[in-house]
């Protein structure tokens, strides 16, 4: 834990290079890795009018899945938002930021991240054509709800987010995305 600062209402983490590893693993190759660091800060919780979010560095030296068009596109969008989000909650299970995170272990994120987080709501805007290969971005839980099982559904965490990216030149996209994971108790 790299914590750069830690005040009464905000705390800052350094980009955790073990914990960002992990969390790009089920990445089938190396060149869909765009996401190379993520500096989290929380200060409270969303639930509160707290803020918990993550500024990040992106490279894309060439696309995992198509030819090069020249700009980034959506579905960059999408896989860069799915890192930033897998790293934020990764992050705020191993330092307890947040709950339901902060009743989680480490494990117990790993079997979810892939299996149990799904997107339930996704917009994306683009200002301005991006070139794609460095840019920045930003991603803020903006709030958290905990649905209860029923007969119809599995419990649920429900994550309300927004996200930017800009680069260098003056692109800019930005998006709110609402993402849903599975809850199961933790025994």
């Amino acid at each position: 834990m790299t914590q750069l600062l830690d005040d009464t209402d905000r705390s800052v983490f350094a980009t955790d290079e073990e914990l960002l590893h992990r969390v790009l693993t089920p990445y089938r190759a190396k060149r869909c890795e765009y996401l190379t660091s993520a500096t989290v800060t929380s200060e409270g919780d969303p639930r509160d009018g707290g803020r918990l979010s993550a500024a990040c560095t992106f490279e894309i030296p060439e696309s995992c899945y198509i030819d090069d068009t020249g700009h980034f596109n959506s579905v960059e969008f999408n896989i860069c938002f799915n890192q930033m989000a897998y790293y934020l909650m990764a992050k705020s299970v191993k330092e307890s930021l947040v709950e339901p995170f902060s009743r989680w272990t480490l494990d117990q994120f790993w079997t979810r991240q892939l299996a149990d987080v799904f997107i339930t709501d996704f917009k994306s805007t683009f200002r301005k054509a991006m070139r794609g290969r460095r840019f920045k971005g930003e991603i803020e839980i903006v709030d958290i709800a905990e649905w209860d099982a029923n007969d119809l559904r599995e419990a649920l965490v429900i994550l309300r987010t927004r996200c930017h990216y800009a680069d260098e030149h003056g692109g800019e996209s930005h998006g709110e995305v609402t993402a849903a994971v599975t809850n199961p108790p933790v025994i």
